[in-house]
Formats: C-alpha cells, sequence, structure tokens
C-alpha cells in the first residue's frame, strides 16, 4: 500500500485503545468492559506501557484520523471506543505475545481494512493536559512514616 498504508504507529494506537477500553476481552461479559470508552490519558498510559514512549499528539491524532475513518475506532466527546469492526479486527488477528502484537496488528490492517481519512482533531492543549495527568498519576506518591504524622506536620 505504500506510503498511504497503514503505519506501525496506526497499529500502536489501535492496540493501545483496545487494551485501555477492555474490548479485547471479548470472552468476558459485556458489562465487564467500559462501554462509555476510555479518555485520551488511558489511551497514552497503555501505549507507553507497550512501547515506553508517550505518542506525541500529530501521532495520536494522524492514527485516529486513519482509524476512524475506516470505521475501526470513534471518538466522541473525548470517549475513544472501539467499534464492532475494530474488535472484530482485534479477535481475528493471529496471536502472538505482547512483543509482537503491535507489528502482527499492523499487518492484519493492512491485510483487511485501507486507511480512511477522518478529520478528528486533536487540540494540542487537549493531547498536552492527557499527558500531564498521566504522568502526575503515574508517579508513585512517596510513602510517609509514622513518625511524619507528629506535631511538626500539624498532627497532633
Amino acid at each position: 500500500m505504500g506510503a498511504e498504508g497503514w503505519h506501525w504507529t496506526d497499529a500502536w494506537i489501535f492496540v493501545s485503545l483496545v487494551i485501555a477500553s477492555g474490548a479485547g476481552r471479548h470472552r468476558r461479559a459485556p458489562a465487564s468492559r467500559r462501554p462509555e470508552g476510555v479518555r485520551l490519558t488511558d489511551v497514552l498510559s497503555t501505549a507507553d506501557h507497550l512501547n515506553q514512549a508517550i505518542p506525541d499528539r500529530h501521532e495520536v491524532q494522524t492514527a485516529v484520523r486513519r482509524l476512524a475513518g475506516a470505521g475501526l475506532v470513534s471518538v466522541t466527546d473525548g470517549w475513544f471506543r472501539v467499534t464492532p469492526a475494530g474488535e472484530q479486527l482485534w479477535r481475528n488477528r493471529p496471536h502472538v505475545g505482547m512483543s509482537t502484537m503491535v507489528d502482527t496488528v499492523q499487518t492484519a490492517l493492512t491485510r483487511r481494512h485501507a486507511p480512511g481519512h477522518g478529520d478528528w482533531v486533536l487540540d494540542e492543549h487537549e493531547h498536552t493536559a492527557a499527558v500531564h495527568e498521566y504522568v502526575k498519576r503515574s508517579v508513585p506518591t512517596p510513602r510517609r512514616s509514622p513518625e511524619d504524622d507528629g506535631p511538626a506536620h500539624g498532627r497532633r
């Protein structure tokens, strides 16, 4: 498919969205999934877990446009969802380990779907806020010893 074919980043964002939303748990009860979808922070968190990198705004925007245009994902009011077609692609992909999952999904995308050209826009401020939220919640809070609860810290 050349330059217009699916990119690794498209598959990375798709896999991140599937995992973050629980859509990959198709054998579980639908009530155990997140039907409302997931927020950008959850997608970024999962993407970082998969690739040890937080996707930049352009990577997310481009991938979501292509995936949404192909009918595999949707975004409404900031909620990212995997569509039934996206769930079907996920369920029918070859099953492999985590280290090659994104590559396998990229191959499945190439074989079964053409990239679309959606018009979704990710605002720079929204992306920055999601990155900050993810970083803030992923930095562990220092543990405090019982001695820290004494009078010097406002407790009596």
